[in-house]
């Protein structure tokens, strides 16, 4: 079966062609078009520009992937023409912004409706959980049930896998995502958008211990999460340490070179990376915490961590050392380089999982659902 997918969720444009055969996955075609230098001069997604900007990047990825091979990407009606590259049609539907996705839905559903072929709606969400199967090494050892990690921009959620298409979320953000806790710390910071791998890159030579920011949830006995108080502890921290610095018995006291006579741009660049360290540890270790907890209540055969922080290195040193020490009989699946970030290829391997098991949507009646929940 050979999957056409789009993914036109937020600011990612993507178009994908894959075949799948049994457990052997080959990936024939596959771009993303990131508008991430349009929208870093915001500080973030505008949902207008992100609508509009799609329209050009999809057709444009539509004609790269038609020349992919010399031949069109819908010529024929007949469902069996041989001339038709693909089999199948699987679109992002929901979750994410609602102009975005009409997009590729309406793309999906011209093209549906010129070659005949099946489509079907994905959840996005659904499409983090199939990237790390994308993954050869994973399909391996992949196996029910499954506990995985997935954690965003939009979204923080601990979901057991029961089975393909089968799902029991355990946990989720009662407010912010991880993600965008990232995202405005960063912006606060005046470090750009997005967030996630700057804080990252920047907290290596930071002191993850120089600011004492909560780990939020951490004691309730529920696997949920919530970011937003951190989020305001982390702008009140850096606009009171920006304006004095030093109180007795702070941990701060102890990064090298600071002096309270340090003023502006100066002192900014001391402390940043003091305290993207310190923000990124509290976030990772709520995340684990959770998960651990999460994986000795339902005792899963793998975990994975999915979604755009799931590129975090961090976050991977330390769920694989917390795992081996908690529950070592419990392997953590590898990341999935390249495929972190919303992509068409995810949502091409989560659309061959539904029609495997025979489902379809009537492109007539396809429409997004911007808060379609897994």
């Amino acid at each position: 079966m050979r999957i056409l997918a789009i993914e036109t969720s937020c600011d990612e444009t993507s178009v994908a062609i894959l075949s799948f055969s049994n457990d052997r996955v080959r990936i024939l075609f596959h771009e993303i078009s990131s508008q991430i230098p349009i929208h870093a001069r915001y500080g973030g997604v505008v949902p207008e520009v992100a609508a509009r900007t799609h329209v050009a990047e999809v057709l444009s990825l539509f004609e790269r992937a038609r020349a992919f091979d010399g031949r069109s990407l819908g010529s024929a009606r007949d469902a069996g023409s041989s001339s038709r590259r693909f089999d199948a049609i699987a679109v992002t539907q929901g979750p994410g912004l609602a102009t975005a996705l009409r997009v590729g839905i309406e793309a999906a559903r011209t093209i549906a409706f010129a070659t005949g072929v099946p489509i079907v709606g994905v959840n996005h969400l659904e499409g983090h959980l199939a990237s790390a199967w994308l993954i050869q090494e994973n399909r391996r050892r992949w196996k029910f049930p499954l506990l995985a990690l997935l954690v965003s921009g939009g979204h923080t959620e601990l979901v057991l896998m029961r089975d393909f298409c089968r799902y029991r979320v355990l946990g989720r953000t009662r407010d912010d995502a991880a993600g965008e806790a990232f995202d405005k710390s960063a912006k606060l910071m005046g470090l750009g958008y997005p967030g996630g791998p700057i804080i990252s890159q920047l907290a290596v030579d930071g002191n993850p211990r120089a600011f004492p920011f909560p780990r939020p949830m951490l004691k309730d006995p529920s696997l949920d999460f919530s970011f937003s108080g951190l989020k305001t502890d982390v702008r009140r921290t850096w606009e009171k340490v920006m304006s004095s610095p030093r109180k007795r018995g702070s941990s701060i006291n102890e990064i090298p070179g600071l002096d309270s006579r340090l003023r502006g741009n100066d002192k900014r660049q001391l402390l940043i990376p003091h305290f993207c360290a310190s923000l990124q540890e509290a976030i990772v270790e709520t995340l684990v915490a959770k998960t651990i907890r999460a994986a000795i209540k339902v005792k899963p055969a793998a975990v994975t961590i999915v979604g755009g922080v799931s590129a975090n290195r961090h976050l991977h040193e330390v769920m694989q050392k917390e795992l081996r020490r908690a529950i070592p009989s419990v392997k953590l699946l590898a990341p999935a380089t390249g495929l972190h970030t919303d992509n068409a290829a995810m949502i091409a391997a989560a659309g061959y999982w539904r029609l495997r098991r025979g489902e379809k949507s009537d492109w007539r009646r396809l429409d997004a659902k911007p808060e379609w929940d897994l």
